[in-house]
């Protein structure tokens, strides 16, 4: 476990009693409603909105994060939504390991480092835990809200063919189903609504022939 990050993390998160709505991400939901519910890993879960809306469409879930506050928060959560057993809560610094797979979705929505998108580190190594057959969705931030034009200008921003191509994925085991900009809002610290591009890129793993 990196200590500082788990520091910076479990500080942002002690900092308010709730630091999100609760609900799954928007593109989480466009993308996996149609799918068949299996085993899902959802990387980075947080306090558990994309976990707990999977495991209410029938998935069970593996919901991993750094930060010990977030976790609790979500398994309370599921706890109370009745959904406690289909949530497998783990504790872990992602850039130093992952759960065992295979998974038929890997979801990962806004996973950074401190200063990066990990994908050498988290991204990359979690492809491997997507089955044959199943689906690597990766949504993220693709420019600063207009409300704050250098707002975490640090992360690089980086396009979905960036993203693929630092992803290295073998071409003959990979098929891109999707590469995408969307239009989010997003509130300001001081409540004030307003417009930011996002990313999301999904593959599917190709079933062995």
């Amino acid at each position: 476990m990196n200590e500082e990050h788990e520091r910076i993390w479990e500080e942002m998160y002690r900092s308010a009693e709730r630091r999100f709505s609760g609900n799954p991400n928007h593109d989480l939901v466009a993308e996996v409603s149609a799918l068949t519910p299996g085993t899902a890993l959802d990387l980075g879960c947080g306090e558990g909105g994309d976990a707990l809306w999977l495991a209410g469409q029938g998935w069970r879930v593996t919901a991993v994060d750094i930060s010990a506050t977030a976790l609790a928060r979500g398994a309370e959560d599921a706890r109370r939504a009745g959904l406690d057993d289909r949530i497998d809560w783990q504790h872990r610094d992602l850039a130093v390991s992952l759960p065992d797979g295979p998974f038929d979705l890997v979801s990962a929505h806004y996973l950074y480092l401190p200063d990066q998108m990990p994908i050498s580190q988290v991204l990359r190594p979690a492809a491997e835990q997507v089955a044959p057959g199943g689906v690597l969705l990766i949504g993220w931030h693709g420019a600063p809200p207009s409300w704050a034009p250098d707002h975490h200008h640090e992360i690089g921003y980086l396009t979905p063919e960036e993203v693929l191509d630092r992803l290295d994925l073998p071409a003959k085991e990979w098929r891109l189903l999707l590469a995408d900009s969307r239009r989010h809002g997003m509130a300001s610290p001081e409540g004030r609504l307003a417009m930011r591009t996002d990313y999301v890129l999904k593959l599917a793993r190709l079933a062995a022939s």
